[in-house]
């Protein structure tokens, strides 16, 4: 009778695992980025533009993060890795300067009183975007722990930062279509700061929410 414990699945299986969950992210970061931008510019709304660019620096990190798992898979990771942690910290820098445009957008459309008009498209991609960032994180946050995987439990974390930025520009637009007054957006736009400064601040910490330093891939 063989009472050894069961082997555990192979490192390459749940790397794969992994690469196809990056691979969705980043078409789906796509659809985001584009969406985004495109109503955010269409309605004059600072908190639908700022969805779109911050989808727009998540692809480029989902997109780095990808091709660092496939070299690990191929056996070259320590290069991979260098290249993620730079990736990381100018995306960072990105998400920072987000926030400065927020805030300086914020501020002009008071001192101006001016609006943003509802955008159907801007809310049906944040409706989908809250539960679709939650499925994401949790499967990321399975895989990250399987292969003890800073990068990915990061990248788990931004997709949570995602999920409740969409909330909170979902809450908006509804807000938008039922009161009407200009002053809506500039509030989603000042309650969204949080979540990308946060997002910045760790990436540029280069560490996983438990402020572990990233070295692990």
């Amino acid at each position: 009778m063989d009472n050894s414990a069961p082997m555990p699945v192979d490192r390459p299986v749940l790397l794969r695992r992994a690469i196809a969950l990056e691979w969705f992210t980043v078409a789906w970061m796509i659809v985001e980025a584009a969406v985004g931008v495109w109503a955010g510019v269409a309605v004059n709304s600072l908190s639908i533009m700022a969805f779109g660019i911050d989808s727009v620096i998540e692809l480029a990190s989902a997109a780095v993060l990808l091709w660092r798992l496939i070299a690990e898979l191929h056996q070259h990771a320590a290069f991979a890795e260098v290249t993620e942690q730079t990736a990381r910290r100018l995306a960072g820098v990105l998400l920072l300067a987000l926030a400065a445009y927020i805030v300086a957008g914020a501020a002009w459309r008071l001192w101006n009183r001016s609006g943003q008009n509802f955008s159907l498209a801007g809310l049906v991609i944040v409706v989908i975007a809250v539960p679709l960032m939650y499925v994401l994180a949790h499967r990321k946050m399975t895989l990250a722990d399987a292969l003890e995987s800073r990068a990915l439990h990061a990248d788990a974390v931004q997709s949570i930062a995602c999920g409740y930025l969409s909330f909170a520009v979902a809450v908006g637009l509804l807000a938008q279509l039922a009161v009407g007054a200009w002053w809506v957006d500039v509030a989603t736009s000042v309650a969204i700061l949080y979540f990308v400064i946060q997002e910045g601040r760790e990436a540029l910490a280069g560490e996983d929410h438990d402020g572990e330093p990233s070295g692990t891939p």
